[in-house]
Parts: C-alpha cells; sequence; structure tokens
C-alpha cells in the first residue's frame, strides 16, 4: 500500500464518514469497500483484519476503502446496531463509485463488519463478497452470493463455527476454517491472506 494512505470524509446519514483510502500501483481493477468489527468492543479502521484484507485487496490491484463506523474515530453519529452501518457502507460504496468511475465492487468484514456487509450485499451487485469470522447469531446475517469467500476460525470463542456451519448450511456455501485461529486470528493474518488470493479470479 502506498504509505498510510489517503484520509477522507465522506457525508453519510448521521454526519461524516472517516474513510481511509488505499490505492494500488497502476490501474485499479476494481473497489474493495471494508468494515471492521464492533465499534462497542473496540473496532476501528485500524483493526489488524481489516488492515490485511485491505492490504490484500491493494496487492490484488483494488483500491480499498475502510471507514469507520459512526461513533468511531472521526466518524459522526452513534452506533446503530447494523443499522444505521449498512447505510454508511452504501454511502461510502456510492462515493467510491462517484470518485473512481464504476468500477467492481467488492465487498469484505470483519465479524460484526462482515455481517453488516450481508445486509449491504443484498442492495448492490458485489462482484466478490469475503467475509471473516462473520458475527451470525449475534447480527442479523443474510444470505450472500455462491462464491463469497468464508473465513473462520477453529476455535472462534466469539462466533462459535457451528453457528458459521448451520448458517451457510442451507445456501450450500463452503467455509474455509482456519485451524487453531481463534476470533483475531491471533498469529494467522498472513492465512487470511493466502486464502483470499488463491480463490481469486485473474
Amino acid at each position: 500500500m502506498n504509505g498510510a494512505g489517503e484520509r477522507i470524509f465522506v457525508e453519510g446519514g448521521a454526519g461524516r464518514i472517516e474513510t481511509v483510502v488505499d490505492r494500488p500501483d497502476g490501474r485499479p481493477r476494481g473497489v474493495a469497500l471494508v468494515a471492521h468489527p464492533h465499534p462497542l468492543y473496540g473496532g476501528t479502521l485500524d483493526n489488524k483484519v481489516v488492515q490485511t484484507l485491505a492490504k490484500t485487496f491493494v496487492e490484488l490491484g483494488y483500491i480499498s476503502l475502510r471507514p469507520n463506523f459512526r461513533g468511531v474515530g472521526a466518524s459522526e453519529g452513534a452506533h446503530d446496531e447494523g443499522r444505521g452501518e449498512t447505510e454508511d457502507l452504501l454511502r461510502v460504496a456510492a462515493h467510491g463509485k462517484e470518485a473512481f468511475g464504476d468500477l467492481p465492487l467488492v465487498l469484505a468484514g470483519f465479524s460484526f463488519g462482515a455481517a453488516v456487509q450481508t445486509q449491504v450485499a443484498q442492495r448492490t451487485e458485489p462482484a466478490r463478497v469475503v467475509l471473516v469470522a462473520v458475527a451470525v447469531g449475534r447480527f442479523p446475517s443474510a444470505t450472500v452470493p455462491p462464491d463469497s469467500i468464508v473465513i473462520h476460525g477453529e476455535r472462534d470463542d466469539t462466533v462459535p463455527l457451528a453457528a458459521v456451519l448451520d448458517w451457510a448450511r442451507p445456501q450450500e456455501l463452503p467455509v474455509v476454517v482456519i485451524p487453531g485461529a481463534d476470533h483475531f486470528f491471533h498469529l494467522r493474518l498472513h492465512l487470511i491472506k493466502s486464502v483470499v488470493k488463491n480463490s481469486w479470479r485473474y
């Protein structure tokens, strides 16, 4: 990624949405919108899993957009249990289209952010969806496209693997399980990058 990224503000439903933009070298092949974990438990755009996803997409040639949800960092407003956060992500996606043209949109998220992205996917036409430790059972998690990449830790104590399998089963959706990984993928971040890159269509 080129340096620390550019910090911009997008107008959202509850005020300004702080967003970091990271650009690839050369002509971008798309825009990746990356959503962070739960704001009330310390989730921000600087989360390590979120940074890993953003960096992976930049290496794949995408412009990465990492917003802070409402009430986090310099983003205005207050936490809204996923409803307002869905609207915020839609606003940032729309900004990406205005700023960078009609490029393919990839939706990615971690934990709470992944659950919110399942809602965003229902209201956009994403080229791909990437969900890491999706918080099913804690927040509404909608069905996602059949080619979505779902990554979960074997030893996730926050969102049990069994709950994710129960959500994925009726969708016939494969789940990539990282052996030994906890909810935050401590010492396993490189495997998230590997799974995404190895699953990507060139």
